[in-house]
C-alpha cells in the first residue's frame, strides 16, 4: 500500500497548535514563563451566499502569518489585527462587520449583509488542552462538536450531543444567540473500487470536493503510481482492504470493475457498514444480477436498496470525466440528504 498521509481539506486547528506551540515555546527560550503565539478565528454568523460558511476559519500567528479565510477576502485585514490584540491580552472578541452591497460585490456576492466572527487567542480563553484534545479527535475520526459561549468565552468539546448538527454538518450559534457550536467532523473519504479509465477523473474531482481518496485494485498494472500520482493506493484484495479501512458514516464507496470477484467483496463490507453512500457502475442488468448475488449472500431488500447502481445521476453522461461528475453529484446529495 502507498500512503503518502492523510491530505486534509482543512487543517486550521492542526495549524493553530502547531502555530502557537511553536510560539510559546519562543517566548519560554527568551525568558518568558508563558506565551501565546495564534488566535482562531471562526465565521458565527453570516449573510446567505457568503463565500465562507459559517464555521470557515482563519489562523493568524504572532508573527503576522495566517493560514485559511473567514470572508473570503474582505475583512480579513480588520480579523487579522483584531486577531493579534487577543493574542497579547488572551481575550476573544466577537468581530461584527456590515459589508456594504460594493464591497459585497468585490468578493462574489449579489449583495451585502453582515458577519459576525469570534476570535479566540490559544492558550487564553481558548484552552490549548482544548485544542489537543480536537485535534486528537479529528486524527482518530471522532466527530466533536466545540461549543462556546459568545459571552465569556469559556468553551468545550462534546462529543455525544448536537446529533443533528453533526449529521447535517452545520455548524452556528444556538436558539439562545449566545452559544456557538463549531461541528468537527471526520474528513470525507472515498474509498474507490478499480483503478479504472473514470477512477483517473473521478480522484482529482473528489479531492477538489473535500474528500481524501484511496484506491484499490489488486491488478498492480492498474492500481500504479503513473496512473494514479500522489494517491494512497493498494493491491490488497478489497474485502481485506476495506476491513482495514474500516468505512464509516463520513465515507463513500464507489466500485468501479464490472468485475463480481473485485467488486462484490467490497460492496459485501460496504453494506455491513454505516457508509453513507455506496455507488456500483454497470448497467441495469448488470446491476439487477448484482442484486441477485446480494440476495443470495443474505442481504435483506432495505441493506440492497442502499446500493445506487447504475451509478450517478442521468445527466446523459458520455465519457469518464462526465460520469465522474454525475458521480460526485450523486455522493453530494445524498450527503446532504436530496432525493433526486
Amino acid at each position: 500500500m502507498s500512503t503518502p498521509g492523510l491530505q486534509r481539506f482543512d487543517n486550521i486547528p492542526e495549524t493553530a497548535l502547531d502555530w502557537h506551540r511553536a510560539g510559546k515555546e519562543t517566548g519560554q527560550k527568551s525568558g518568558q514563563k508563558s506565551g501565546r503565539g495564534a488566535a482562531l478565528a471562526t465565521v458565527v454568523e453570516t449573510w446567505g451566499s457568503a463565500p465562507r460558511r459559517t464555521g470557515s476559519q482563519l489562523v493568524v500567528a504572532s508573527d503576522g502569518r495566517i493560514e485559511g479565510s473567514v470572508s473570503g477576502g474582505c475583512v480579513e485585514g480588520a480579523v487579522i489585527l483584531a486577531a493579534q490584540e487577543s493574542i497579547v491580552s488572551g481575550r476573544h472578541q466577537i468581530l461584527e462587520f456590515g459589508v456594504s452591497d460594493e464591497d459585497a460585490f468585490a468578493v462574489g456576492l449579489a449583495c451585502g449583509g453582515t458577519i459576525r466572527i469570534l476570535v479566540e487567542p490559544i492558550g487564553g480563553t481558548l484552552a490549548e488542552d482544548t485544542l489537543a484534545d480536537l485535534v486528537t479527535a479529528r486524527a482518530e475520526r471522532r466527530a466533536v462538536a466545540y461549543v462556546v459561549d459568545l459571552d465569556s468565552g469559556a468553551g468545550h468539546l462534546d462529543a455525544d450531543g448536537y446529533t443533528d448538527r453533526k449529521r447535517m454538518d452545520q455548524s452556528g450559534v444556538e436558539a439562545d444567540g449566545k452559544t456557538f457550536v463549531a461541528v468537527h467532523n471526520p474528513p470525507l473519504r472515498l474509498i474507490v473500487v478499480g483503478a479504472v479509465h473514470i477512477a483517473q477523473a473521478l480522484v482529482p474531482m473528489a479531492r477538489i470536493a473535500g474528500y481524501d481518496p484511496v484506491i484499490i485494485d489488486p491488478r498492480a498494472a492498474f492500481a500504479s503510481s503513473e496512473r494514479f500520482p500522489g494517491e494512497t493506493l493498494t493491491e490488497d484484495w478489497p474485502d481485506e482492504a476495506m476491513a482495514q479501512l474500516a468505512p464509516d458514516a463520513r465515507t463513500a464507496v464507489v466500485l468501479l470493475t464490472h468485475d463480481p470477484k473485485i467488486d462484490d467483496p467490497a460492496l459485501e463490507v460496504a453494506l455491513r457498514s454505516e457508509c453513507f453512500y455506496i455507488g456500483a457502475l454497470g448497467s441495469t442488468r448488470t446491476h439487477a444480477k448484482r442484486v441477485a448475488r446480494m440476495q443470495e449472500a443474505g442481504f435483506d431488500a432495505a441493506t440492497i436498496d442502499r446500493i445506487n447502481g447504475p451509478i450517478g445521476l442521468d445527466i446523459g453522461a458520455a465519457g469518464p470525466a462526465e460520469i465522474a461528475v454525475s458521480i460526485i453529484a450523486e455522493m453530494t446529495a445524498t450527503l446532504r440528504g436530496r432525493s433526486l
